[in-house]
């Protein structure tokens, strides 16, 4: 280029997505199978996403730093484990994604006015059911995968 002062405008237009869109890689086995660790996704910021939907998953930050987690109950709903079945307000939760599935009964969490998120490797997550529902704020952004 023969113009040095349009470098600047072309980083600014090739760094530009980046507005949007960001790489998050995956760190520990908490999402698996969904999610391997060291595995390289996309992810959308909250500020031009649609608002969390069941089973969305979303890099929160949580009481315990940043993490990745699923979305499981919405505001003002209600999710008991009861003999090993998640149960949002009194009705099974089918979850295909989960191949770890917790066991017993614990609970009930209530979303209140945020979301509760969990892990799909139920046993190996530290996730909602130890620090309690998020306000939307604390959703960074939404994973873009299947």
């Amino acid at each position: 280029m023969k113009h040095p002062a349009l470098y600047p405008m072309a980083m600014a237009l090739a760094l530009s997505p980046l507005l949007f869109v960001h790489p998050v890689r995956i760190q520990g086995e908490s999402m698996a199978p969904t999610l391997q660790s060291g595995q390289l996704c996309w992810a959308l910021r909250a500020w031009c996403s649609r608002a969390p939907h069941r089973g969305d998953i979303w890099v929160v930050q949580s009481p315990e730093g940043q993490m990745v987690k699923r979305v499981i109950a919405l505001p003002g709903e209600r999710l008991e484990l009861q003999d090993g079945t998640f149960m949002l307000d009194e009705h099974p939760l089918e979850e295909d994604y989960v191949q770890h599935p917790e066991r017993g009964s614990a609970g009930p969490w209530e979303a209140g006015r945020g979301y509760l998120l969990l892990g799909d490797n139920r046993p190996a997550s530290r996730d909602g059911r130890q620090w309690g529902s998020l306000n939307r704020k604390r959703l960074s952004s939404r994973l873009l995968i299947k």
